[in-house]
């Protein structure tokens, strides 16, 4: 056996700081246009409508759940310096195509899905960097690195419209450098801003990033990504059979994780303006205040999960955590006797064009985009007429909301952390490139189907409908975990080199 030296650890550490970077750009690099993306499609191409914007938004988890297992799969056997600048290269240059899809004189729209497609290829390497921080973890210094790692990402979409909030400074005309054919102004400048972060990242990859891998028990091992620079013992205790239903079991949980809080995410606008008569804009400035609330909330609850997993173990939490988000939509199930506020004012009135069933269920972040026309002097308000069921379902009262909300903004993160901490120590001392590559694809899909079931049967069935479902599948979740409990453990504890 290998000790670690001092050297060692601090380069370790020095590379898994790199990877909570990486990860934070990357997260920043969706979220940083995400406010802005509905009128810069409407500027650039009028033939685009708002399901084709669905396409643009859903084209970035496209692009990252193609691009995770590949990514995955090459970290297994190469340098991961390779697979991490190459992904991050192709956001670059993604976010480049970005600022100029104003550029050609037809399908313009098509570019734009282009660029967001590319750049969620390149947030493949999320992949790459959940990978590494396994292999150069001890276990016990797992929880702690996953749970940081997910907290840079939470910070990342948070900070993400911070970021497009200042660039609005600039301008929707903004500066053009004819040279280049450039135009800098509010809907340019984030992409610009994203991909300097990329070179910048990509510039400390090559300076202080190092391949580093210890076991289980933190002692220094050789990397097979390492090109032969690393010294250390070969991990002995790599011998034994991965317990492949454990892996299939976290996947599927993680998928229900993300799922559900897609939906929570895609209903949040349409439900307050359907239940509470709020406008458009008052749904946009509210939801964006609360789910602001939420991703604090998520990096309080990351901190906190590290050093609660030492005394109650990480699959008690994640039991907890799926039971808090079950809590949080049983929460949301109509119960009183007061039906919702509807828009009879546009039977009356015919002059007045309701808002679309494509607009309604439209996220906040492409809401505030739109315009009311100028021959539209009133916004109809409450529960369309259109949604049979706004006649018979009673009102979701604000207080149940912001319960809600709070609840799954707390489970939530819980239930993130923990699924990927799980995972890593299940996998153990196997490569984990592709493993987390699957992973992040499911996740991936999740964010795809998610908004997608939610929008057909909340507009078709109603939220009673909608969120009976959800607790129906995490009902099924938790049933699943409770079968699987005992399959939970680490690689070591499984074959008995190490004490649970």
């Amino acid at each position: 056996d290998v000790v670690e030296t001092q050297e060692h650890y601090k380069s370790r550490w020095r590379s898994i700081w790199i990877m909570y970077l990486t990860m934070f750009l990357s997260s920043v690099g969706f979220s940083i246009v995400i406010m802005s993306v509905w009128p810069y499609l409407q500027k650039i191409d009028p033939t685009a409508d708002a399901s084709f914007l669905g396409w643009i938004i859903a084209s970035y988890s496209i692009g990252q759940m193609v691009a995770s297992p590949l990514f995955g799969l090459w970290s297994n056997y190469r340098p991961r310096r390779e697979p991490l600048v190459v992904s991050t290269t192709i956001s670059v240059a993604a976010n480049c195509l970005y600022a100029y899809v104003h550029l050609p004189h037809s399908h313009n729209k098509y570019y734009m899905l282009t660029a967001r497609a590319l750049v969620g290829f390149g947030a493949g390497n999320v992949a790459v960097v959940r990978s590494y921080i396994a292999g150069a973890t001890s276990l016990t210094e797992r929880t702690s690195a996953m749970a940081n790692t997910s907290a840079c990402q939470a910070v990342g979409f948070i900070l993400g419209p911070v970021f497009q909030t200042c660039f609005t400074l600039i301008g929707e005309e903004g500066i053009t450098w004819k040279l280049i054919h450039l135009q800098l102004n509010m809907y340019t400048a984030p992409v610009l801003f994203g991909a300097l972060l990329g070179v910048i990242n990509i510039i400390l990859i090559f300076a202080i990033f190092r391949e580093h891998r210890v076991d289980d028990m933190g002692r220094q091992c050789k990397s097979i990504n390492s090109e032969g620079e690393e010294s250390g013992g070969l991990d002995q205790d790599a011998e034994g059979n991965i317990d492949h239903v454990a892996v299939v079991a976290i996947n599927f949980l993680f998928f229900v994780i993300l799922f559900v809080f897609a939906v929570f995410e895609t209903i949040a606008t349409p439900l307050t303006m359907d239940m509470y008569s709020w406008t458009r804009k008052e749904a946009v400035f509210y939801n964006g205040i609360i789910l602001s609330v939420v991703g604090i909330e998520s990096v309080i609850v990351f901190m906190v999960v590290k050093m609660l997993s030492k005394k109650t173990g990480e699959r008690a939490i994640l039991h907890g955590g799926l039971l808090i988000v079950l809590v949080g939509f049983f929460i949301l199930l109509p119960w009183g006797k007061k039906l919702p506020n509807i828009q009879w004012q546009e039977i009356k009135n015919n002059s007045i064009p309701r808002a679309t069933s494509t607009e309604m269920l439209m996220p906040f972040w492409s809401l505030e985009a739109l315009q009311l026309p100028s021959n539209r002097t009133v916004e109809p308000v409450g529960c369309p007429i259109t949604q049979s069921w706004c006649l018979n379902t009673p009102m979701i009262y604000l207080a149940q909301y912001i319960s809600s909300d709070i609840l799954i903004g707390l489970g939530y993160p819980v239930c993130n952390v923990m699924s990927y901490t799980l995972y890593s120590k299940i996998l153990g001392p196997k490569p984990q490139g592709v493993y987390m590559g699957w992973l992040t694809a499911s996740g991936s899909g999740a964010r795809i189907l998610g908004p997608v079931f939610v929008s057909q049967v909340y507009t078709h069935l109603g939220p009673r409908w909608a969120f009976s479902l959800i607790c129906g599948v995490v009902v099924v979740s938790l049933l699943l975990l409770e079968i699987v409990y005992k399959r939970l453990i680490a690689f070591s504890v499984r074959y008995g080199r190490m004490q649970e």
